[in-house]
């Protein structure tokens, strides 16, 4: 009977847990950083898309914009695509994040340029 509610215990804490990770998912965020292309200036991915690099103490942090269409006419408005690593376009954008892949991607709900 104990290890019964021992088991019951470990079981209740562990989908508590599940559950607090699920309502990371989709955390709302506002970066500012120097927004790449991934395909142009990074030569990461076979096709163009949206990259703003968030530096940190030192720490270069990538965030992947979800292709959708605030990121596509963002793309050559607001010069991700003509921009190279030692002049990339200075943007803010907020948007929700989640983790895909091993990769911090990024639905963005607006983008704009930043100083």
């Amino acid at each position: 009977m104990r290890k019964v509610l021992i088991l019951a215990a470990v079981g209740v804490l562990f989908s508590g847990l599940s559950l607090l990770k699920a309502d990371d998912k989709g955390a709302k965020v506002t970066i500012t950083g120097d927004g790449l292309c991934a395909k142009c200036a990074l030569k990461e991915q076979p096709k163009c898309q949206n990259v703003v690099i968030v530096t940190k103490d030192g720490k270069e942090t990538k965030y992947y914009l979800e292709r959708n269409d605030v990121a596509n006419k963002a793309h050559s408005k607001m010069g991700f695509c003509q921009a190279t690593k030692d002049d990339p376009a200075k943007v803010k954008v907020v948007g929700t994040c989640e983790k895909k892949d091993d990769k911090l991607v990024v639905t963005a709900e607006t983008i704009e340029k930043s100083e």
